[in-house]
């Protein structure tokens, strides 16, 4: 059996291709750089909204009376404590690194102290 005889076209495209350098040439060399972008973290939602929209309406309803509301008020301090507990929690678990995701001044600082080696570059 003969090996089978592909159209010209196909046989340019084939042998163009063996001849073509490589897609993808760097201009600089392909090396992480010792710095990162210093971006701020999204903010997170809004806290606390249903507590402090219940008190304002206690207090429109009341004209404006804290003894009226005792209670709204109670229960917005209450979530506010909470919530301010629970942030400086997550500061403390990110500036030790037990969280996923480290800050940019955190990686900054490591990129610092362990820099890249380029000598070969």
């Amino acid at each position: 059996m003969a090996a089978p005889q592909y159209p010209a076209w196909l046989r340019r495209l084939a042998a163009e291709r063996k001849r073509r350098a490589p897609a993808v040439r760097p201009t600089r060399p392909l090396v992480l750089a010792n710095q990162v972008a210093n971006r701020r973290l999204r903010l997170g939602e809004a806290t606390c909204t249903t507590e402090m929209s219940l008190l304002m309406a206690c207090w429109k309803q009341n004209a404006f009376n804290d003894a009226a509301c005792a209670k709204e008020i109670q229960t917005f301090y209450d979530c506010v404590a909470k919530t301010d507990v629970e942030h400086k929690e997550r500061l403390k678990q990110e500036s030790l690194g037990k969280m996923g995701n480290l800050s940019p001044k955190t990686v900054n600082k490591l990129l610092r102290r362990f820099p890249n080696i380029t000598d070969n570059f």
